[in-house]
């Protein structure tokens, strides 16, 4: 069993948005500290966590954190003049945080690595197709009526993946959801739970842009 001595200690970035494994998060570091961080993170293998800020603010601490989130790993970085830090950071894998640390000189928590569970019959590709026929249809459901709308969508002819924890992950960043329900998604235990949710979440979702659209 292991111990708090085994599991590693990241650095830490608590975000607005939530960062999901495959996704691409574009970022502008500007305060000292992640500053900091950035730097510490390129002299070692150039990871960090990203967890949801479910209350409070990205600035000066203070903020409550969820306890779910994904490993990011910077793909790049470049220093503007006055030391800011624009980088482009790939999510890796799911983690939980065990422990958060004092926030010195930036926060930093013991995380473990999260996978993603599958049942025998997601490993035997026979319901994982049927969740992933499913959830394309809603999606491009809801990327017709957003476009409609006028608003930007993913295409509609989207594919995802035939791997199901990459699909179901796939589908989490292009669902037109917000935090909450990405950070739930995220959370989910399993990958079937993960599509059950999308599902729930989507058809919700295209109930309010009819009602959108019929409202004129």
């Amino acid at each position: 069993m292991a111990t708090l001595e085994d599991v590693p200690v990241v650095p830490m970035f608590p975000l607005g948005t939530v960062l999901v494994p495959g996704m691409v998060l574009p970022l502008h570091v500007f305060e000292p500290r992640y500053r900091r961080m950035v730097d510490d993170c390129r002299v070692g293998d150039g990871t960090f966590g990203v967890v949801l800020i479910e209350r409070g603010s990205e600035v000066g601490g203070g903020d409550v954190r969820t306890d779910v989130g994904t490993l990011a790993r910077i793909a790049r970085a470049e220093q503007l003049p006055d030391g800011r830090w624009i980088l482009g950071a790939l999510g890796v894998h799911r983690i939980r945080v065990e422990r958060w640390l004092p926030d010195d000189p930036y926060p930093r928590a013991d995380i473990e690595e999260w996978a993603d569970q599958l049942t025998e019959s997601d490993e035997a590709a026979g319901d994982a197709g049927d969740d992933r026929a499913e959830v394309t249809t809603l999606l491009r459901r809801a990327a017709a009526l957003r476009r409609e709308l006028g608003e930007p969508a993913p295409p509609l002819d989207l594919e995802l993946a035939d791997d199901p924890v990459v699909a179901s992950y796939q589908a989490t960043v292009v669902a037109p959801l917000g935090p909450v329900d990405r950070q739930a998604l995220l959370a989910a235990p399993t990958v079937p739970a993960r599509w059950a949710l999308l599902r729930e979440l989507l058809a919700d979702q295209i109930d309010l842009l009819q009602a959108r659209l019929a409202g004129g």
